[in-house]
């Protein structure tokens, strides 16, 4: 389990204050105690998906999914700074990319170190 603390998520409204899906989907981290995987299950459901793996293994299969998006270089630097706008603004422009997910596959990927998360696609180049 991933577990974002209030802290965190007020972190985090301030980053995305002007963003209504964001915050919704901060909203629902926080009514799930923190619990990053049962957010984001709960947050895939309501956006029509049908997650059928475990909690943990479904998010990082989604932030595995999208990891050459969120680890361009242009965007990089910011998300090891903590700093996720220009990344959600990115994503929102990506057709297929479900926007009620972005929150926490970001928080995820910012919990698990972007360092780690990109290093795979790091050794490819």
């Amino acid at each position: 389990m991933t577990k974002v603390t209030a802290k965190e998520i007020a972190l985090f409204r301030s980053q995305v204050a002007d963003d209504f899906i964001a915050m919704e989907a901060l909203d629902i981290i926080e009514e799930c105690d923190g619990d990053l995987e049962d957010a984001a299950i709960t947050l895939a459901i309501r956006a029509g998906q049908q997650p059928e793996i475990a909690n943990s293994e479904w998010l990082d299969a989604l932030a595995r999914k999208w990891r050459a998006v969120i680890c361009q270089q242009e965007f990089r630097d910011d998300l090891v700074n903590g700093s996720v706008k220009g990344m959600m603004e990115h994503l929102k422009t990506m057709p297929t990319f479900p926007k009620m997910l972005a929150t926490p596959v970001l928080i995820y990927v910012l919990k698990k170190s972007v360092k780690n998360f990109c290093e795979p696609l790091d050794l490819v180049q």
